[in-house]
């Protein structure tokens, strides 16, 4: 009986980390135009996503973002922006003049989501997802300032979570998104 219960117990795990795993292709989001934006267009891509914001000590980040862009997004890598106000209200625009603070002052192409919330009891679905080991299967963890950054790797698994303090081309992502780690 006790092996029984052991292989039922098994196996129950591996099918809801199998769930929880495959989890973020379920996810969907608004971007800054108000469209939707499903996470299953992702599959068999390697995601980042970073909370931004745009009167930060951490803005400047957006222009190594967008040349970390354009030097891998043409491959099988993605950058998705969320907008948050979350941290001392460094993000006090609205999604139309996030957008044009983007464009204008750090040339960005990459796609840029809603504002949002990445804490609290309002915290967006795609962060409840990030930061919670029940939903992600890999880890629990907290938005702690503006650009955070989270790797996904190109099955839908978080892979890790960076530190504001991480630059974009940073030797850990950088050889993350060359498959050397």
């Amino acid at each position: 009986m006790r092996t029984i219960t052991l292989i039922f117990t098994l196996l129950t795990a591996n099918i809801m980390f199998a769930q929880n795993s495959s989890g973020f292709y379920m996810l969907k989001a608004q971007t800054l135009d108000g469209n939707e934006f499903d996470f299953s267009i992702l599959k068999g891509k390697k995601v980042m996503i970073v909370n931004t914001a745009s009167k930060c000590g951490y803005t400047p980040q957006y222009k190594d973002l967008e040349e970390l862009h354009k030097k891998y997004g043409s491959g099988n890598f993605v950058i998705l922006g969320f907008p948050s106000n979350d941290f001392m209200n460094q993000e006090p625009l609205d999604n139309e003049e996030i957008k044009e603070f983007c464009s204008r002052n750090y040339g960005v192409t990459f796609q840029m989501m809603s504002k949002v919330s990445v804490t609290g009891k309002n915290m967006d679905p795609v962060y409840q997802w990030l930061t919670d080991k029940k939903l992600n299967g890999v880890m629990d963890s907290n938005v702690k300032w503006n650009f955070q950054k989270y790797l996904i790797d190109k099955n839908g698994k978080l892979f890790n979570t960076f530190a504001s303090s991480v630059k974009p081309f940073s030797e850990s992502i950088v050889n993350w998104i060359n498959g050397t780690q």
